[in-house]
């Protein structure tokens, strides 16, 4: 039963003020001093421009490349996984935000080469269950799960890789996934339009689930929020770090023969969506879906492989959904 406190008739009747309502700025205050992590993996070819969409989405230089990963290191052999922190401060509010890039994959002849990268996604998983299973533990266990997974899909304008269906069919389960569209001044508004919808089309033939999942719906509210986003995904986006003179306004963009595509416009692109999508309305969700479906996912499965809730030895990593 729901007890409605107002100081208005039809509920029940107050003497005073009880003060419920500062929770929010409580949690609001506590969340100023501490900060939060968000850790983001960007996975896709060499040259879909990841490093450049990262840096325009957070406005700052936080992308690997920037962080000082030299423009003429040669394309591993293999599939290598390389992270690099940064601390955003905006409005008071402190995020350490973790790029995790992925350089290598989809570069190679033999691209079975996703295995990595669920290996590096399982470990984070595992530290964090480590910490969770001390008797002593920490007051805050420091968070490296990633949270969300953007998946650069090559603007080809003919259909998905079989790598592509192949790295989000068995990743999807332990990692939010979003799809989107690299580069997408590459192609008309039509051929975008028609490329978005053979994309999501073999995405549902596939199988595979990808972020917003339809089962986590919470309710009405939630599943037509989400519908709309899952309607217009994947999203069509252009980078660009670079500013230009548009109307008499300084606008990010991309100059090309035909003029300059304005990345925050949406007549242009999809990038404002993403954005809008990421970082101001779902970045919470992302968190908490990592937590309460992928983590515990995982954490029930090694749980039951140890016997029960105790704690793990070091040499006891499991790598799973292999």
């Amino acid at each position: 039963m729901v007890l409605r406190l107002s100081l208005s008739s039809g509920g029940s009747t107050l003497l005073g003020y009880i003060g419920i309502d500062t929770i929010i700025e409580q949690m609001r205050k506590k969340t100023m001093k501490t900060g939060f992590d968000f850790n983001i993996m960007v996975v896709g070819n060499s040259g879909l421009g990841k490093s450049t969409l990262v840096n325009t989405l957070f406005k700052s230089q936080v992308s690997r490349r920037s962080a000082g990963w030299a423009r003429d290191e040669k394309i591993p052999k293999t599939v290598e996984v390389k992270a690099v922190s940064h601390v955003l401060e905006e409005g008071g509010v402190k995020m350490k935000l973790t790029v995790i890039d992925t350089p290598g994959f989809g570069d190679q002849i033999n691209n079975d080469n996703w295995w990595p990268i669920s290996k590096y996604i399982n470990e984070q998983y595992e530290k964090f269950l480590k910490e969770e299973v001390n008797i002593t533990r920490k007051k805050r266990i420091p968070d490296t799960r990633v949270h969300c997974c953007l998946y650069f899909i090559s603007p080809t304008g003919h259909s998905l890789r079989q790598l592509d269906v192949e790295f989000m069919k068995r990743l999807s389960h332990s990692v939010n996934i979003i799809p989107v569209i690299a580069k997408a001044d590459t192609m008309t508004i039509e051929e975008r339009q028609e490329f978005k919808q053979r994309v999501r089309k073999e995405l549902e033939m596939g199988g595979i689930e990808f972020y917003p999942q339809k089962e986590f719906d919470e309710d009405m509210e939630d599943k037509n929020d989400n519908d709309k986003i899952r309607e217009a995904m994947p999203f069509a986006v252009v980078g660009s770090d670079k500013e230009y003179q548009v109307n008499g306004k300084r606008v990010l963009g991309r100059k090309t023969q035909w003029g300059i595509v304005e990345v925050e416009n949406p007549n242009h692109c999809e990038f404002a969506q993403l954005r809008d999508f990421l970082i101001r309305s779902h970045l919470q969700d992302l968190k908490e879906v990592t937590h309460n479906i992928h983590y515990e996912s995982y954490r029930a499965k090694r749980l039951n492989e140890n016997g029960g809730l105790h704690p793990i030895s070091c040499n006891d990593t499991q790598e799973s959904n292999l």
